[in-house]
């Protein structure tokens, strides 16, 4: 892991750029912490520019709780390398929706496997290279989507002790059969009216969570909708479990 970026925010939050293998990545930490800081992995949809200013507000969220939070670049986001058959299924998805057509099970799979596949690695690297910084230590949680990418490490990393998910993104078969296998708390955030995806597909996800305890918050509103007490309920929930 190399540094590239390094500031102060006016909040005491330490905000720090690197790259990992040629990925890019952000770091915050509180300036304060006086004990290793508990680790929440950010995960998100596209470039780390484009989606910045969300990111920055879940950060600070989670630093105001007392963690360190992190998020690298998804495979084919920002100005990585394009993934040109996840572009191709993501036009055919586009031309299915404005049809008002029926999303068919292998625009999923050539959509999102990929995505998963590429992603999950990564992102158990930027975990390796995080927990071994000062200051930074466990259990660790992870936040946010692509919820398949969210599903697949939560099943292969013993290190995530409990999940924040979005039920924002479309789910393969495969991946929906991988989450009977997930077994740390939960909590999934459905935005009930969120046009752009299947809500019937996020309701049978929670419903095959293998977790003991899960919980759903269905809010009203489309996909960027989430009301802002989510994160406190979000804080709360990583505050149970990561400490």
């Amino acid at each position: 892991m190399e540094f590239t970026s390094e500031r102060r925010l006016d909040d005491d939050v330490l905000e720090r750029g690197f790259t990992l293998g040629g990925i890019p990545g952000l770091l915050w930490t509180p300036t304060t912490a006086s004990a290793p800081c508990p680790l929440v992995l950010l995960g998100h949809p596209g470039g780390l520019q484009r989606m910045y200013p969300r990111l920055l507000g879940r950060a600070r969220h989670a630093v105001s709780g007392g963690f360190a939070a992190a998020t690298i670049e998804l495979p084919g986001g920002g100005d990585r390398p394009r993934m040109t058959a996840v572009d191709e299924a993501r036009a055919d998805l586009q031309r299915v929706l404005a049809a008002g057509e029926r999303v068919d099970d292998g625009i999923v799979d050539r959509l999102v496997l990929p995505l998963v596949d590429a992603a999950v690695p990564e992102w158990r690297a930027a975990l390796d290279a995080l927990l071994a910084l000062p200051g930074i230590g466990g259990p660790v949680g992870f936040s946010g989507g692509v919820i398949a990418i969210a599903v697949r490490l939560a099943v292969v990393e013993p290190r995530i002790a409990a999940a924040l998910l979005f039920a924002g993104s479309y789910v393969p078969r495969a991946v929906l059969e991988e989450a009977r296998r997930v077994t740390i708390p939960l909590l999934v955030l459905l935005q009930w009216d969120d046009t752009g995806n299947d809500r019937q597909m996020a309701l049978d996800l929670f419903d095959a969570f293998g977790s003991e305890e899960k919980t759903l918050h269905a809010n009203t509103g489309g996909h960027t909708g989430v009301p802002g007490f989510e994160g406190d309920d979000g804080d709360r929930f990583f505050a149970r479990h990561l400490r």
